[in-house]
Formats: C-alpha cells, structure tokens, sequence
C-alpha cells in the first residue's frame, strides 16, 4: 500500500498538523516505513499459537513482611538536609 502526497496532507489536516511543505517528504516517508511494517506484522505466522497475557501464571507473589533493625541510623542520616530525633524531618503535608 503506497500513501499519496494527499493522504498526508488529508492526515495533516484531520490531525490539525501544520506541516511544511519540504516536511511533506520525510512524513511519508515515516508513515509508509509504519505501513510497512504493519504489513509484516500482519503476516506473521500465528496459527498453532496459545492466547498469552502474561509470561507467567504468578499472581499476587508477596513476600513476609519482617522489620529489619538497621544498626548504623548516623550513616544514614548524614545525607539528610534536616533531622529531628533521629529521623528525617519533611516539610509538612496537609
């Protein structure tokens, strides 16, 4: 399938593009290459293929929920731009 110069501009049109006229080229150019390739992609073999949604039948995997006690608070607060009581200190969120 071949798109005319008008079927760009057409598309422009419909779009509300405001293409230039030296951008014409390179337009169609761009849309014949996705054509194209939908083209292909719909002649791909696919007879004998199972329907899949995911890659895996994995639902909900959630792990245990443990509290870890992390030994070294100061190193880790250095990098704060403030602190208070041994904690990050945030701006407020109403």
């Amino acid at each position: 399938m071949q798109v005319s110069r008008e079927e760009i501009l057409h598309i422009a049109k419909l779009a509300n593009l405001n293409i230039k006229e030296e951008e014409v080229d390179n337009y169609l150019l761009n849309l014949q290459d996705i054509l194209n390739f939908a083209n292909i992609v719909n002649k791909a073999p696919v007879e004998g293929l199972d329907e899949t949604i995911g890659a895996n039948d994995n639902y909900n995997v959630f792990r245990k929920d443990e509290i870890k006690v992390f030994e070294d608070n100061e190193s880790l607060l250095m990098n704060a731009p403030e602190k208070e009581r041994n904690m990050f200190k945030i701006p407020k969120v109403l």
